[in-house]
């Protein structure tokens, strides 16, 4: 009786596996906070081998030149140039079929509507189709993109259960002395997008524009196999620093960074000094591929919404969308 128990267990758990990786659920566990349902991401499963393969101990201690890493970054490069030519419109209806993309939230809604896969790939949202959370409230941050997310009150935990790679501190970050000073150890919010997302991104409070910089780079994986690795992923690939100073959060810091496929990590030509942004502006906007974004706050400014805390410490990422509560300022003028 103990044995067929045994057995039966086993091909409970065999078949259960079978099922996600019928249905390309072989990505990282996610918390949907929609829905209130976990759910793994989907992936292909040849990605998930190939990111087990690059990232792990063996293949770090192998590799200490990462050759085998620029190569398929090189590969990955030359791919994502494709996505511009108009013969590329044609993996446009079969990259919504895998992904079960709702086009009826974006603008246009008609697939055929865009000339390359780039231009799908940078859609915009219909108007309404992601409110901003409390609009009125500045003490209220809201999330910056549809991702998946997880948020720290500290660097140091950010690097303890997230962030593995070495040299992952606010300076090698924005490769400044003295502007990191003041985040060296604030509340860190890191969101990660995949292919299928929607990628422009936008701004967590209100505020004005203080300084911008942009970091050239590779444009490495952000996959939390890549992120749990040695490798330094996050100061490794290339990246656009914006600091947005608000009266109730004090000086932000957001940081949009490349990953594989990306062309481009953009902000837009008005984001410079002095400029105004309302919480849930347009920031700027990847080509295609997966990226990640880090918002930093001074210690003690912002208290993030407890779900997000909760789920972070379980190593769990929240599934997001953009507009979405994120936290509320914790003392302002």
């Amino acid at each position: 009786m103990w044995l067929l128990r045994k057995v039966h267990a086993i091909c409970d758990t065999a078949l259960r596996y079978l099922k996600l990786i019928e249905n390309r659920q072989v990505g990282w566990l996610t918390w949907d906070r929609k829905s209130g349902d976990f759910k793994r991401e989907q992936q292909p499963l040849w990605k998930k081998l190939k990111l087990l393969l690059l990232f792990n101990p063996v293949t770090e201690w192998i590799d200490r030149t990462h050759v085998l890493r620029l190569w398929t970054h090189k590969k990955n490069i030359k791919a994502g140039r494709k996505e511009g030519r108009p013969q590329s419109r044609a993996k446009i209806n079969a990259f919504i079929d895998y992904y079960h993309i709702d086009m009826s939230s974006f603008e246009p809604p008609n697939p055929e509507s865009y000339p390359t896969f780039e231009d799908f790939f940078v859609r915009t949202f219909a108007p309404n189709a992601r409110p901003i959370f409390a609009p009125e409230d500045p003490t209220q941050a809201t999330v910056v993109a549809d991702s998946r997310l997880v948020v720290y009150q500290t660097v140091e935990k950010t690097q303890a259960l997230w962030v593995k790679g070495s040299e992952f501190t606010i300076h090698n970050l924005i490769q400044d002395d003295i502007r990191s000073v003041q985040w060296q150890d604030g509340s860190i919010a890191s969101f990660r997008l995949s292919p299928q997302d929607y990628h422009r991104y936008h701004s967590p409070v209100k505020g004005n524009v203080k300084w911008y910089k942009h970091i050239p780079g590779d444009y490495l994986q952000v996959d939390p196999v890549a992120l749990h690795s040695s490798v330094n992923i996050l100061t490794e690939n290339a990246r656009s620093c914006v600091c947005i100073e608000s009266k109730e959060f004090g000086d932000v810091l957001f940081v949009a960074i490349g990953a594989t496929d990306v062309g481009t990590v953009e902000i837009h030509d008005e984001i410079k000094e002095g400029h105004p942004v309302q919480k849930g502006d347009e920031l700027g906007l990847f080509q295609f591929g997966g990226s990640s974004i880090i918002v930093a706050f001074e210690q003690g400014r912002i208290d993030f919404d407890e779900d997000l805390r909760r789920f972070s410490n379980k190593e769990v990422m929240v599934d997001v969308e953009v507009g979405m509560s994120l936290g509320r300022a914790t003392h302002h003028v």
